[in-house]
C-alpha cells in the first residue's frame, strides 16, 4: 500500500498547514508534549501471619523507583472496602475520596477461549457466577473472550447482576480451541518420535563422534581411580551441555526442524493471546477506582522452547532455556505486564486446567469428568510451565495466582483480596525510552512487616502506543468505547498492473481532539497513521504522516477538519485502519473497515 498526502479544511475558522517554513517557526509545543500520567501502586501489608496491617500513613512508606526516593503523590488506605479517611494529594487518574465512602473494584474479565479446553473453562465460569454474590455495591464487572481471531466484549461495565449472567451465559455457549492445541501438541510429540528413532537408526549406520568418546572414555577411568559419583555426573552434565550450546551455535537453535516449527507456532499463538488481553486492557482502562484482570488462561507456557522438549530426556532443555530463534519470556509477557502496571491494572491470573493441564491423546478416552492426567513423559514439568507463567504475571503486578483448586473461588478469592490495601499514585519522570524502572516500597523500622505491589513499568514511547493501538484496531477490531472517526472512500480505479487507487476523506472532530493559543492562533499538530492487511494475512508497513492545523480563533462545537489521500492496494480485498493520534492529550481517533473490488472490472 502506498500513500499520496494531502490535507484540506472545509470551514471558515482554520487553515491548513501550508510551508515548511512556517513550521520551523512553530513553538516547542507541538514537537515535545510533556506527558503527567499518574503511575497507581495499591499494595498490600501483611504481618508475620499474613494478617491485614491497618492504620499506617504516607510518612510510614518509602517509595524507590530505579533505587531512587519518588515522591508520593496521593495516599489513602481502603480497609473492608471503604476509604480511611480523605485521600492527600490531588492528580489526574486517581479518585477524590470522601472519607468514609464505600470504593468499589473494577473487575475485568479476559476469557481465553483459544487455548481453554470447554470443560474446564465453564467450571470456572460457573464458579464465577456463583460468586457474583460477593461483589459489594459499587463494583463493577466487564467481560471479553478472544478465540484465536477476534475479541467479543460480553458486557461492558456494569454492576448490574442479570447483565453479569447473561454474559458468563453466553460465554459457556462459545466455542473453545483447547482440544486443537493438545492435538498440535501430540502431533509435534509424535513426529518428534519418529525423528528420534530414524536418527537412532542412522547413527548406527556411522561412527561415534570421537572425542566424546575419549572424553567419557577418560571420566569412566577417573571414576575408578576414586572419583565420586557426583563429580562423575556433574563432568558428564558439563559434557552434554557443551555438545547441546555446540549446536546452537552450528544451527542457531537448539531444536530440530520439526520442534522448531511446532515451537514457533506456540510462541506466534502467544503473542496473539498476549496482545488481545493487552488490547483488551488498553480499550476499558478509563473506568475510576482499582482495575484488576481474571486472566482465565487455558494454558500458556513461561517459555515455548522449553514446553517443546519438555520430557525429552536429554540435554535439550539446556540449550533451550535460552534458545536465540524464539521470543523470551520477558519479550513475550513483558508487554502485558507492562501495560498492566502504566494503566494500574493487576493480574489476577485463573489456572482453567487445574490439576488436569495435560491429557492422553487416545480419543477414545474422551475428555469428560472422568479424564486424568497425562502421566507420559513431560506432563508434570509443563504443568509446572503453566502455573509459573500465572505466578510471573501476578507476582510482577501486584495480583495473586489462582492455582490448581483455587480456580474454583476464583472471584470470590479477588474480591476478599482487594478489600484492603494502601492507595499510593505518583508522577514518573517521563523518559519514553523503553526501559524497564523498578518499583521498591519501603516501610521505615518495620522489619516484621511485608509489602506485595507491582514491581515497576515500561516507560513506554508515545509512538510504540499509538502503533499498538493501530495494531490492536488491525486485529481484534475497534473497541466499543474508542473514541469515532468517519472515513469516506471513492469507488477504486485502476492504478497500474494489479493495483488499484482509491480517494480517502477523513473527518476529524475538532472536539475530540486539543488546539492551544499559540501565537495569537488556535493551533495543533496531529499525526495520521494508516495500515491495510490482505485477505492472506499480508500487512501493509504502517504510513504517518503529521498534519499541522492552524487557525485564527478557538473552532466552534461541532467544527470539523477534512484530511484528503489516496491510497493504492493490489486488487483484492483489505482490512484498513485508519488512526488520528494527538499528541497534547494522547487521545487516539480510529477507524477499521474493508474495501476491495466489489466483484467488479476497476476503470
Amino acid at each position: 500500500m502506498s500513500l499520496a498526502r494531502h490535507a484540506a479544511l472545509l470551514g471558515t475558522l482554520l487553515l491548513p498547514a501550508a510551508a515548511t517554513a512556517q513550521q520551523q517557526d512553530e513553538p516547542a509545543v507541538f514537537s515535545e508534549v510533556i506527558d503527567v500520567r499518574v503511575v497507581n501502586a495499591e499494595i498490600v501489608v501483611t504481618d508475620r501471619d499474613g494478617n491485614r496491617v491497618h492504620g499506617l500513613t504516607a510518612a510510614d512508606f518509602e517509595l524507590l523507583v530505579d533505587g531512587e526516593p519518588m515522591p508520593i503523590s496521593y495516599f489513602t488506605e481502603i480497609a473492608e472496602g471503604f476509604a480511611q479517611g480523605a485521600a492527600t494529594g490531588a492528580v489526574a487518574g486517581v479518585p477524590d475520596l470522601n472519607p468514609y465512602a464505600p470504593v468499589g473494584t473494577n473487575f475485568l474479565i479476559f476469557i481465553d477461549d483459544f487455548f481453554s479446553i470447554e470443560r474446564d473453562r465453564n467450571r470456572v465460569l460457573d464458579s464465577l457466577e456463583e460468586d457474583l454474590r460477593e461483589l459489594g455495591p459499587v463494583d463493577r464487572v466487564a467481560a471479553v473472550a478472544f478465540d484465536g481471531d477476534s475479541l467479543e466484549m460480553l458486557t461492558a461495565w456494569t454492576n448490574d447482576p442479570s447483565v453479569m449472567e447473561q454474559a458468563l451465559d453466553r460465554a459457556r455457549r462459545r466455542t473453545a480451541y483447547g482440544l486443537q492445541r493438545l492435538s498440535e501438541l501430540r502431533m509435534s510429540e509424535a513426529n518428534r518420535e519418529s525423528q528420534a528413532i530414524f536418527e537412532a537408526v542412522a547413527d548406527q549406520a556411522f561412527a561415534p563422534d570421537l572425542r566424546e568418546a575419549a572424553e567419557l572414555e577418560q571420566i569412566a577411568a577417573e571414576a575408578q581411580q576414586g572419583e565420586t559419583g557426583s563429580d562423575v555426573a556433574m563432568r558428564a552434565q558439563t559434557l552434554a551441555e557443551e555438545d547441546a550450546a555446540a549446536l546452537k551455535d552450528l544451527l542457531g537453535t537448539s531444536l530440530s526442524s520439526q520442534e522448531l516449527r511446532y515451537a514457533q507456532r506456540l510462541e506466534d499463538q502467544l503473542e496473539l493471546s498476549v496482545l488481545a488481553a493487552m488490547a483488551t486492557m488498553r480499550s476499558l482502562a478509563n473506568q475510576p477506582g482499582r482495575k484488576v484482570m481474571l486472566l482465565l488462561a487455558g494454558g500458556w507456557p513461561r517459555s515455548a522452547a522449553l514446553f517443546t522438549v519438555a520430557g525429552k530426556g536429554d540435554t535439550s532443555s539446556f540449550a533451550a532455556s535460552a534458545d536465540g530463534a524464539l521470543m523470551s519470556e520477558d519479550e513475550l509477557y513483558g508487554p502485558l505486564v507492562s501495560a498492566a502496571n502504566l494503566i494500574g491494572y493487576a493480574l489476577y491470573p485463573v489456572d482453567l486446567p487445574g490439576l488436569s493441564a495435560s491429557f492422553s491423546g487416545d480419543a477414545a478416552l474422551g475428555f469428560g469428568p472422568s479424564a486424568q492426567p497425562d502421566a507420559g513423559p513431560g506432563a508434570l514439568e509443563r504443568e509446572d510451565m503453566l502455573h509459573s507463567t500465572l505466578d510471573l504475571l501476578a507476582d510482577s503486578t501486584g495480583g495473586v495466582s489462582m492455582i490448581n483448586a483455587d480456580r474454583d473461588q476464583a472471584l470470590a478469592a479477588a474480591v476478599e483480596d482487594t478489600r484492603s490495601y494502601y492507595w499510593i499514585g505518583f508522577k514518573p519522570r517521563r523518559r519514553e525510552d523503553e526501559a524497564f524502572h523498578d518499583i521498591k516500597v519501603r516501610l521505615a523500622g518495620r522489619p516484621d512487616l511485608r509489602v506485595r505491589t507491582r514491581e515497576g513499568y515500561v516507560d513506554m514511547s508515545r509512538d510504540r502506543e499509538v502503533s499498538m493501538t493501530v495494531d490492536a484496531a488491525m486485529r481484534f477490531g475497534i473497541p466499543p468505547d474508542a473514541r469515532p472517526l468517519e472515513v469516506r472512500f471513492s469507488d477504486p480505479v485502476r492504478a497500474g498492473r494489479r493495483r488499484m487507487s482509491m480517494a480517502v476523506e477523513v473527518v476529524i472532530p475538532l472536539d475530540h481532539v486539543e488546539l492551544m493559543p499559540v501565537a495569537g492562533g488556535w493551533r495543533n499538530e496531529l499525526e495520521v497513521r494508516v495500515t491495510a492487511m490482505d485477505q492472506d494475512g499480508n500487512r501493509s508497513e504502517m504510513s504517518r504522516e503529521r498534519i499541522l492545523i492552524a487557525g485564527p480563533t478557538k473552532p466552534r462545537p461541532g467544527q470539523v477538519f477534512y484530511y484528503e489521500t489516496d491510497l493504492v492496494f493490489r486488487r483484492r480485498d483489505h482490512t484498513w485502519v485508519i488512526a488520528v493520534y494527538d499528541p497534547l492529550t494522547g487521545t487516539v481517533l480510529t477507524s477499521r473497515g474493508e474495501v476491495g473490488r466489489v466483484g467488479k472490472e476497476l476503470p
